[in-house]
């Protein structure tokens, strides 16, 4: 039989590690220059890139906008909802 001890873990780095995301939702609410401007302020993103970001999040309904750790993603998220966008965080995959 194999003790707890043996089983092979991931080590502590390799889950610190892995990344997270922000994504910022599709809504019917927010206009498309809206949230280009979001975009462009708070995450200092070109217009060229803001607009790119803003027309997946208009038609694929979201878009990844900020990647790093989980603290760090929580900051993103809290911030597009201070903005009144939605916003959700993941682990990457």
């Amino acid at each position: 039989m194999t003790a707890p001890a043996d089983l092979e873990r991931p080590l502590l780095d390799e889950v610190v590690d892995v990344p997270w995301i922000t994504l910022v939702w599709n809504d019917p609410v927010n206009l498309m220059s809206y949230v280009t401007y979001v975009l462009m302020s708070y995450f200092k993103f070109s217009k060229e890139k803001a607009e790119e970001l803003m027309l997946q999040v208009h038609n694929d309904g979201r878009a990844v906008v900020s990647s790093g750790s989980k603290e760090e993603m929580e900051r993103d998220v809290e911030a597009m909802h201070s903005y009144g966008l939605w916003a959700t965080m993941q682990k990457d995959q």
